[in-house]
């Protein structure tokens, strides 16, 4: 197998440790900064110790750096103060700052191909469509337990997880992450699959 050149994922990995670095120095709310990033530091030293047994397709390599920087990006601000977000608000005459929107759509397009990663070079389902529809399945549990987690952050801290949960008052943010996700995952099949095969087939060569 031929893992994709370690120049790439080293110089990511330097610069998602920097935008960390900066990020964390003067967040608006530092508990939300850690739950928001704490993904980013699970994941780094994660793709580190297993680069040289089980490297990754570059495809899934930008995908997850483009993950983590929409996390660090929220954790610094908070999602509903990220300047894009009022930005994009502005431009769409928009209610609320939609920041978070994007955060949540992310989490179904990146995931969702590391999940298809996982499940085609491990064998574990044969049929395009099946795997699709686990891809899926699999996109929405991730979906469902961070909603889990942010209900148990609110249980616990009370009105000081109004910032990690950025609901912005909406009533059914809940659900509307999860559709976000769902289209996320879909989204990342319908445009990547193709791209993702052929990457695949370079790492048996």
């Amino acid at each position: 197998m031929n893992p994709p050149s370690p120049r790439h994922p080293a110089v990511a990995a330097v610069v998602l440790i920097a935008l960390l670095a900066i990020s964390g120095i003067d967040p608006y709310d530092r508990p939300t900064w850690l739950l928001e990033v704490f993904p980013v530091l699970i994941a780094l030293p994660l793709m580190a110790a297993t680069y040289r047994r089980f490297p990754l397709t570059t495809l899934l390599y930008a995908l997850i750096f483009a993950h983590a920087v929409v996390l660090i990006v929220g954790g610094a601000y908070t999602y509903a103060r990220v300047p894009l977000g009022f930005w994009l608000a502005d431009l769409f005459d928009m209610d609320r700052n939609p920041y978070d929107k994007i955060g949540h759509f992310m989490q179904g397009f990146a995931p969702a191909i590391v999940a298809r990663e996982i499940l085609v070079r491990g064998a574990h389902v044969q049929g395009r469509k099946m795997l699709a529809f686990l891809v899926i399945c699999v996109v929405l549990a991730i979906s469902a337990g961070y909603e889990l987690i942010e209900w148990a952050a609110a249980l616990a801290l009370g009105q000081g997880a109004d910032e990690f949960l950025g609901t912005q008052g909406y009533a059914w943010d809940t659900q509307s992450d999860m559709f976000y996700a769902l289209m996320g995952g879909c989204t990342a099949l319908l445009m990547l699959a193709r791209l993702h095969d052929r990457q695949l087939a370079l790492l048996r060569e």
